[in-house]
């Protein structure tokens, strides 16, 4: 039989985890226990949680257990909840943001030929992130702007450096070049 420390870390770790209320005759069957061992475990652990200066407690609910914050430490979870959110890459993002690793320096212009679809708002939240910027003009008329990676690009996707983007070989080139001119014919189509 395991010991009361790592039956009640087992406890712990299902609460956590299951982020909702737990049956204690669910908690019991995980560690193997009759209920109401597993009561007095939670129980001991409910004390314990009360007693020392914690941010978080195990509470009752008609025979479920659930772990959740300490209302005193409302405040701190308000300041992390006002914080700005990390962004999301979405497919559109990683498309364009793609194109614009493999073929940088490259112009917005240049991106919508091979994406086929206006990229204003994708190129602008990549230089929002931090993953893309201006990297220089091209020499032609309006002289427009140049975009590259950045140093966080870098950083977030675990590249040493862009010579080290992984290289697609000449049939995935080709399959994607194919899936590109199948999709361009079915929105002429439409």
């Amino acid at each position: 039989m395991a010991g009361v420390k790592t039956l009640q870390a087992a406890i712990e770790a299902i609460l956590f985890t299951m982020g909702e209320s737990v049956e204690l005759s669910k908690i019991a069957k995980a560690i193997e226990q009759d209920e109401q061992t597993t009561e007095e475990l939670l129980q001991d652990l409910m004390k314990k949680y009360e007693s020392k200066n914690r941010g978080i407690r195990i509470i009752e609910l008609d025979k479920s257990y659930q772990m959740c914050t300490k209302k005193e430490m409302y405040d701190y979870l308000i300041r992390v909840a006002k914080q700005p959110k990390k962004y999301t890459l979405t497919d559109v993002l990683l498309e364009t943001m793609s194109i614009i690793a493999y073929k940088q320096p490259i112009t917005k212009i240049e991106v919508e030929k091979i994406r086929g679809v206006k990229s204003d708002h994708a190129v602008n939240k990549l230089v929002e992130y931090g993953l893309v910027e201006e990297v220089g003009r091209l020499d032609a008329p309006g002289r427009p702007i140049l975009f590259g990676t950045t140093e966080e690009f870098l950083r977030r996707f675990s590249v040493p450096s862009i010579d080290d983007l992984p290289s697609l070989n000449p049939e995935q080139l080709e399959h994607f070049k194919e899936e590109a001119e199948d999709e361009a014919k079915i929105r002429m189509d439409i």
